[in-house]
């Protein structure tokens, strides 16, 4: 039997991970969160940044990076360059400080445009779940095992599951939209 519960819940995943994809890109401030996808190669290990370090703001453009292994520094910094943030580390032997450049008024509609795409990336994984759905229920209702009725009724709630979850990654993708443009 179909159950809307799991198309919910699949659709409040890709929306979850949205939020978490969206709170990377960078705004105003400088958040220790925009580290949090840096994965560097330690002792043969691909581990991410935050489990190696304490990530803190020193102000509204700088992080300090205080990294526990001290060995670490130099593959840490090339992990940091190589993430493409925008940002030099500059080290001091026990810490790394990453100084942010303010964004321009370019920048901030680079990442406008960003923030577009990888909305829309999350409306097609969306639509995805709500093919894989339908299909489930038009196979069910082939085999007799839903009325036509039964049928229509759950391609509607499908629909209007699909049709929320759209109107908040729409609303998640305006609010970031706006947080990037403010000045």
């Amino acid at each position: 039997m179909f159950n809307k519960s799991n198309c919910s819940t699949e659709m409040e995943a890709s929306i979850n991970a949205l939020s978490n994809e969206l709170k990377n890109i960078r705004t105003g401030r400088v958040s220790p969160d925009i580290l949090k996808n840096i994965v560097v190669d330690s002792y043969g290990t691909k581990t991410q940044l935050t489990q190696l370090s304490n990530i803190n703001n020193l102000d509204n453009m700088t992080l300090n990076v205080n990294v526990w292994d001290l060995s670490l520094i130099k593959v840490i910094e090339k992990s940091i360059l190589d993430s493409n943030l925008g940002v030099t580390p500059q080290s001091d032997g026990n810490n790394i400080l990453l100084k942010f450049p303010e964004l321009s008024a370019e920048r901030r509609k680079d990442l406008v445009k960003i923030v577009s795409e990888i909305s829309e990336k999350f409306k097609v994984s969306i639509r995805n779940i709500r093919r894989k759905y339908l299909d489930e229920i038009k196979s069910q209702e082939k085999e007799k095992l839903l009325s036509i009725d039964e049928s229509k009724k759950h391609q509607d709630d499908v629909q209007k599951i699909t049709d929320s979850s759209i109107k908040n990654i729409e609303n998640l993708t305006e609010l970031k939209e706006k947080e990037i443009l403010k000045v």
